[in-house]
Order: C-alpha cells, then structure tokens, then sequence
C-alpha cells in the first residue's frame, strides 16, 4: 500500500487486472488488497487518530494548527503538528498531535 500511496497510483487501479499481474511479477511474496479493503482501512486508521486527538482539543473554541519541520545533526527529519489554543483565562495551551520521522519516499519504476 505504501509504494502505491508513494508512487501517486490511484487505489482504483489497483483494480486493473494488467496493473496487478505486472506488480506481482516484480514483487511476487507481495499481496494486493482491492481498493474498497484499502479504503476501509484508511477510514478506520482515520477513525483511531482522529477521535484521541479531538478528546485533547477543547470544545467550542478556536484552534490553530502549526507544522513544524526540522533536520537533526544526524540527519534523522523529523515533523510536528502542534495545536493551539486560549482557555477562558486566556491562557494559551498546546497539544503535540504529532511526531514522527519523514522516511525518504518509495519510489517505483515501472
């Protein structure tokens, strides 16, 4: 699923016969779901992520979101998404809502 997301292939084309023959021939061991199965998949992934992060968040207020990216001296990439907000003392809260590592992309020649 990851070299067709990172290859920009539409999950719909996962449904073409000769798409998914000439993919088995490259990667035999590799096993192609249909693009409903990933669809659902991704709704649920959606779904799991999503709810936690609205339980950190309050209700009825404004937030503001903010991406930030930055190499290490490692040269390890790493990216964040921070929440902001005012509570009804105007204090300002943050909440990280992500943190992970930018792995290089996949990419495929076909």
């Amino acid at each position: 699923m990851l070299g067709f997301v990172s290859a920009h292939i539409l999950w719909n084309a996962i449904s073409n016969l000769e798409l998914r023959l000439s993919y088995n021939a490259l990667c035999s061991e590799l096993v192609l779901l249909a693009a409903s199965t990933l669809s659902h998949i991704c709704r649920r992934e959606y779904s799991l992520t999503v709810d936690p992060i609205k339980k950190q968040l309050p209700t009825r207020n404004v937030v503001r979101l903010s991406l930030d990216k930055w190499t290490s001296t490692t040269k390890l990439a790493i990216t964040s998404v921070i929440a902001y907000y005012m509570d009804q003392n105007w204090a300002m809260w943050e909440v990280q809502l992500a943190f992970n590592e930018v792995k290089p992309p996949v990419l495929f020649l076909f």
